[in-house]
């Protein structure tokens, strides 16, 4: 295949739908009914399936003890009723605070599983790792993570924090969502994520007061503190019944003292009281006692404490400590080893190249330290570090392992995380990958293997947060080849599945390794990476840079296929630039390397954009030679979607050339051969050409039809950034049925979008035809400044087709 990009799903963005040319790129995906159009037609705005219902709180624990008040006083934001504490009008916000340790999340989940039977449209839920030693949970992130829950297509989530917070607070408007943002350490993370309307509710976990967010968001806030004697010896209580004899209620209340009443250090504790049943309550007490005597003498906390000696921290390092030192070597050694792992959860198979073992061998330690709670069990097969366990684990690898030793584990995993990586993207996004010789890994490593592109990609979506991570550390680590390797296997998964923000910062990070390591070929794989990102964010300029610095180094290097890949990328630059001339020597350049690799799908495939680009210079019958050729390779190289799009270009030639009848039987092709291959995506472009070819027919109730159902398909598959040439498509349609004002609305609304793409060729025919409409009504003031601003426009464009368009704005100028 050739450079799909994320483009088209499956196949490469190579053609007229990647969104500059009006005549036949774009999509439908939103055509709204505006009345009846004639007879007994009516066109229906998409039949949408129900918004999903997100459930994503976490499982609630067993043992909870009391918190009664707390409790209250968060059942007290569900009144109605609102409380004191309330505005009906206002989002309702609950900030639970207190001490690392004291239970704050597992109060904030208990009440939400309670609560949510409030929240009819879902629970929202993320960690936020903001007391993690790794990085934290950036907002951008988030708020894609939360847009996508919501049923949002990848391909409508805009690049930038502002930007998705405000699609996040429209999606939001009118649902009734419980949303929990646990672990935040400022209230500048929380604001971006609050959604706008009264019917949801934000529960936010920290270990600051959140003093800001109460002051200025009127939040409520919840207090969270250390257990009672009571509760601490109930909350021992239940755990060890049914393994222990009768306990004294005295040695209880001494052991939750040691542990500072704090429930995560008493879990710990009690846990071990239970799996020594015989032993008596006493002689753990006096373990517990000597290992804080330990803890003292090896840190300077207790003179830093001031009054209260060791204090709270030091309680729950000692509770560490103690049940540490009474693990197993074997698990002790995957308990610290643990702690080098890119993320706070991990695979059992990420954990067995952490150790070099199997993944039997390492289940049995992960089920080992889930079961005296140093971790927690999150999935199947799934496990996660408390934030303050894991910077313990930090601690006793840097204490205990080698440096050489830890260099090792840490190669081990990052090898695992690269190559299935790699197995993903190779399962879940077809062939058209860079050709790579990955970083070697040790033989003990076993990374995934994948049997289908379903389950590659449910494991990459899981795994997304520890793969980029994974870049960072490889980096920091001088394992620079697995730094830039990481994002280089997974360049179609990305740019299929993500914002083209997503992976930005990781393929930065990835193209410092790859020139401080000298590695050229990387240097050229991460820029050609980066241009795709640039280009999909519609920042032309940068590029257009990348591509031609990938450029230079593929032909220093004598690399023809990632000559023929960068060549391709940067004419589909072009092609959005409206610089045709140079896209089409590009695609030239493209093809000569693909003739060289022997390839007959590359052939192809680059013949057929050569296509696209003589059939946006007009030369329809050199561009009709191409697609012809391209068509009957891509048909022996058995290539149902990259042939469908050939021909539904291979359509608008005709169509263009007045043949309508031969436009729309190849437009039909088209259409049949994408349905048979599950192409839903050219599917929708088929159906968008027949639109087309209707209103070439004055035929604009049929084309309307067209475009409802290409409409579906594009909402379906997320094409937004396709929207706006739809709707000047669609505003063409109404304007032939006599509906000017329908025309107007669609128009504006394009023009809007291709302004704030600052995409000027886009925005300047769609200023023409919503002059046309808007002369129609007899507003020929406005109809006239925006033909100005339209020849403004396509003067910056010197080729001979923004000429003759240039001229024909000019000549309705003239004539009103």
């Amino acid at each position: 295949m050739t450079e799909r990009q994320g483009e088209h799903g499956r196949v490469p963005a190579a053609g007229p739908h990647a969104g500059t040319h009006n005549d036949l790129s774009g999509s439908a995906s939103s055509v709204v009914q505006a009345g009846q159009v004639s007879g007994d037609l009516h066109v229906h705005a998409a039949a949408l399936a129900p918004a999903p219902r997100p459930a994503q709180l976490p499982g609630d624990v067993r043992g909870f003890v009391n918190r009664a008040a707390e409790l209250r006083a968060l059942d007290g934001l569900l009144d109605d009723p609102p409380g004191a504490h309330q505005d009906s009008e206002a989002l309702r916000i609950a900030v639970v605070v207190g001490t690392a340790g004291v239970g704050k999340t597992t109060l904030a989940v208990r009440w939400a599983h309670r609560a949510k039977g409030h929240f009819p449209d879902g629970q929202l839920y993320v960690n936020l790792h903001g007391y993690d030693p790794g990085p934290p949970m950036t907002v951008t992130d988030v708020l894609g993570r939360f847009l996508r829950a919501l049923d949002v297509p990848v391909g409508r989530i805009p690049a930038g924090e502002e930007s998705r917070a405000e699609l996040f607070r429209s999606v939001m408007a009118d649902r009734r969502v419980l949303v929990v943002l646990d672990n935040a350490a400022t209230a500048g993370v929380i604001r971006p994520l609050l959604p706008g309307s009264p019917g949801c509710l934000v529960v936010t976990t920290s270990r600051t007061r959140m003093s800001g967010l109460v002051a200025r968001e009127g939040a409520y806030r919840v207090s969270v503190e250390t257990l009672s004697e009571a509760e601490s010896v109930r909350l021992l209580r239940s755990i060890i019944a049914g393994y222990r004899a009768e306990d004294d209620d005295a040695e209880l209340a001494e052991l939750a003292r040691l542990c500072a009443r704090l429930p995560l250090a008493l879990r710990i504790v009690a846990e071990r009281a239970a799996a020594r049943p015989r032993m008596p309550l006493r002689d753990l007490i006096t373990d517990l006692r000597d290992e804080s005597g330990l803890w003292d003498a090896l840190s300077a906390t207790g003179e830093e404490a001031g009054e209260e000696g060791a204090g709270e921290a030091d309680a729950v390092r000692t509770v560490f400590a103690w049940s540490y030192r009474a693990l197993t070597p074997q698990a002790a050694r995957m308990f610290r080893l643990l702690g080098l792992h890119p993320g706070p959860d991990f695979r059992v198979e990420a954990a067995a190249a952490l150790s070099g073992s199997t993944p039997s061998h390492a289940r049995r330690h992960l089920d080992n330290l889930a079961s005296v709670h140093l971790l927690e069990e999150c999935g199947h097969d799934r496990y996660q570090f408390h934030d303050l366990l894991r910077a313990y684990a930090i601690d006793q690898a840097q204490r205990e392992e080698s440096a050489d030793d830890r260099r090792a584990a840490l190669e081990r995993v990052l090898g695992w995380y690269l190559h299935s990586a790699a197995a993903a993207a190779r399962a879940g996004s077809g062939a058209y990958t860079m050709q790579l010789t990955l970083e070697a890994v040790d033989d003990r490593v076993r990374p995934t293997a994948f049997d289908d592109g379903k389950a590659a990609i449910a494991w990459y979506e899981t795994e997304r947060d520890n793969l980029a991570t994974a870049v960072r550390i490889a980096s920091s680590a001088g394992m620079d080849r697995i730094a830039w390797q990481i994002p280089a296997v997974l360049t179609m998964v990305i740019a299929d599945r993500e914002p083209a923000d997503a992976w930005l910062p990781a393929q930065r990070v990835a193209l410092e390794s790859a020139r401080r390591a000298g590695d050229r070929y990387g240097e050229a794989i991460t820029l050609d990476n980066l241009g795709i990102a640039y280009r999909h964010l519609f920042r032309l300029s940068e590029a257009e840079e990348c591509f031609d610095a990938a450029l230079s180094i593929f032909r220093e290097l004598g690399s023809t296929f990632g000559h023929a890949r960068a060549a391709n990328g940067m004419g589909v630059a072009y092609m959005l630039a409206h610089r045709v001339d140079d896209a089409a020597a590009c695609f030239e350049r493209a093809l000569e390397q693909a003739r060289g690799l022997d390839d007959p799908v590359y052939v192809g495939a680059f013949s057929r954009n050569l296509g696209w680009a003589l059939l946006e210079q007009d030369d329809l019958d050199q561009a009709e030679s191409w697609l012809s050729r391209s068509a009957s390779l891509l048909a022996d190289a058995d290539e149902p979607l990259e042939r469908a799009e050939a021909l539904t270009l291979l359509s608008a030639v005709h169509r263009r050339a007045g043949r309508s009848s031969q436009a729309n039987q190849l437009a039909e092709q088209a259409l049949a051969i994408a349905g048979e291959a599950d192409g839903t995506l050219f599917e929708a472009l088929a159906l968008l050409e027949l639109g087309r070819v209707c209103l070439a027919q004055e035929n604009g109730a049929d084309a309307l039809g067209h475009l409802q159902q290409a409409a579906v398909l594009f909402q379906r598959v997320g094409r937004t950034d396709l929207q706006a040439a739809a709707w000047d498509t669609t505003g063409e349609a109404y304007l032939l049925l006599g509906r000017a004002e329908d025309a107007i609305a669609f128009h504006r609304r394009a023009c809007s979008t291709f302004r704030a793409r600052n995409d000027s060729w886009s925005l300047a025919l769609s200023l023409a035809r919503l002059a046309e409409a808007l002369t129609s009504q007899g507003a020929s003031p406005e109809a006239q400044r925006h033909r100005s601003e339209a020849v403004e426009l396509l003067a910056a464009f010197p080729d001979g087709v923004a000429e003759a368009k240039r001229a024909e704005v000019q000549a309705a100028q003239a004539e009103t």
